[in-house]
């Protein structure tokens, strides 16, 4: 075991400090310039509209979600222990420096992820009566390449559907552990049981928990954060300028950090990033593609808003707790912070709160997770639904999902997480180069989207989901 984890390890410094560090950015920049810098100039408007959707309470029609369902859904699964125990991870190997790129990687990750929302949209299928779509879909409708959409299925399932459920059961089976000292069987069992009520009832029930539970999630965990800021008010402008420097400076920031590079600051940074936002990934877009809507790109603006609320305001309060608390240790070594990196948060919360913030995070931590794991194999179905449309083999999947989240219990957390920055970045390889090839697709569609808006009739025509 020992070997093969050196080996994955091996080939994440490849994938992640050359390959992915250069596309990941490169398609977010590319991106960000050919639709003409959309984070400035259409997140605002689309916010509002989908405000004004929830008050009227739009209904949409069975084997659809809502716009919002949407959004939540794919929030819950950006929205996870890669939050938490990823983005303490992030500064743990890669400094405070980390923050930074994780934030940059996410502001150009905004247009990424616009792509892959209408590209989803616009080349969506239906099936035995639901939506359904992802990069699966739109490399094999788009790119015309059936035979590489197939590899990108098979990736998803092992990466979404397997792997990172893994990681999530496992991080939460921790922290209810360290927090409640409850019995880890126990834990497994309570989680296995919830996520089968959830699942039992197919994508009507999971919007409507996602809608529900992430939005009062998000909020008590970011004013929660804030307090803790608030309380340490007067090292709030220390660990800012500490980012700063450490990430282009890194050694000059001393203590612990000693001997981080740039390069380590930016590959954790665009790591954990991607890791929570999913931007570029090829995740989310399975949510967003069955959101239903007059135009693919009103789908593409909301899914900007998610990359928005999961780094911007839930990952960067999670590193401005641990800087500000005192949690992160610049006189601890690295690869020993990193050790402990999965409890780091939720020591930022014992410090402010006592054993009740501890326990605070805890359930946090549970929730995001549980969300995620929802989000995650409603992603997972969408790609076994590419292969067959067989209802009794894509039931089982169920069974198979609710098998792995119970052996969560018995994985090693540096085994785990590292497999998963291995299946996330096969995973994401793909995808990008899909977005790249069709890179003209989603200007045109952007473009066809302000032509309508200027005619006063927004609408698309839908040609594979009928």
């Amino acid at each position: 075991m020992d070997g093969f984890l050196t080996g994955v390890k091996f080939i994440n410094g490849i994938l992640w400090n050359y390959i992915l560090l250069v596309l990941l950015v490169g398609i977010g920049i590319y991106m960000t310039i050919k639709l003409k810098f959309p984070q400035f100039t259409r997140v605002m408007p689309a916010l509002k509209k989908m405000i004004i959707d929830i008050k009227n309470k739009v209904e949409v029609e069975e084997g659809r979600l809502t716009p919002f369902q949407s959004l939540s859904t794919a929030i819950a699964a950006q929205v996870g222990t890669g939050n938490i125990v990823g983005v303490a991870t992030a500064i743990a190997l890669g400094g405070p420096g980390a923050a930074f790129w994780m934030i940059l990687s996410a502001f150009f990750g905004m247009s990424t992820i616009f792509s892959e929302a209408v590209l989803a949209q616009a080349y969506r299928e239906t099936e035995n009566g639901e939506l359904v779509g992802g990069p699966a879909y739109y490399i094999k409708n788009g790119l015309k390449q059936g035979w590489l959409a197939k590899i990108v299925a098979f990736i998803c399932i092992l990466a979404l559907g397997v792997v990172g459920l893994l990681v999530q059961s496992n991080s939460v089976i921790v922290s209810v552990n360290d927090a409640f000292g409850l019995s880890e069987m126990w834990i497994t069992v309570g989680l296995v049981a919830a996520v089968g009520a959830i699942l039992t009832g197919g994508m009507e029930r999971i919007g409507g928990f996602t809608e529900k539970v992430v939005p009062a999630m998000a909020f008590a965990y970011i004013f929660g954060s804030f307090l803790i800021v608030i309380l340490n008010i007067g090292e709030l402008i220390p660990s800012i300028l500490m980012i700063f420097q450490g990430a282009f400076t890194p050694q000059a920031v001393g203590g612990g950090v000693l001997g981080i590079g740039i390069q380590q600051a930016i590959r954790y940074g665009l790591a954990r990033g991607l890791f929570s936002n999913e931007a570029g990934m090829g995740s989310t877009p399975h949510s967003h593609a069955v959101a239903s809507t007059d135009h693919p790109a009103e789908q593409g603006f909301i899914a900007m808003i998610g990359v928005f609320i999961s780094t911007f305001c839930i990952c960067l309060a999670t590193v401005m707790v641990n800087m500000t608390s005192g949690s992160y240790n610049m006189d601890i070594p690295a690869s020993e912070m990193a050790l402990q990196s999965t409890l780091m948060t939720q020591k930022a919360f014992e410090l402010s709160f006592g054993t009740l913030g501890g326990s605070f995070l805890s359930i946090a931590l549970t929730l995001f997770s549980l969300t995620t794991i929802v989000g995650w194999f409603f992603f997972a179905e969408s790609n076994i639904k590419f292969f067959t449309k067989n209802k009794g083999i894509i039931g089982s999947f169920k069974f198979v999902a609710l098998a792995v989240i119970f052996m969560g219990q018995f994985v090693d957390p540096d085994f785990v997480w590292s497999l998963a920055d291995l299946m996330m970045g096969l995973m994401a390889l793909p995808n990008i180069i899909a977005l790249i090839f069709m890179s003209r697709t989603s200007v045109d569609i952007l473009a066809d989207y302000d032509r309508c808006k200027e005619k006063g009739d927004i609408h698309w025509e839908y040609e594979y989901d009928s």
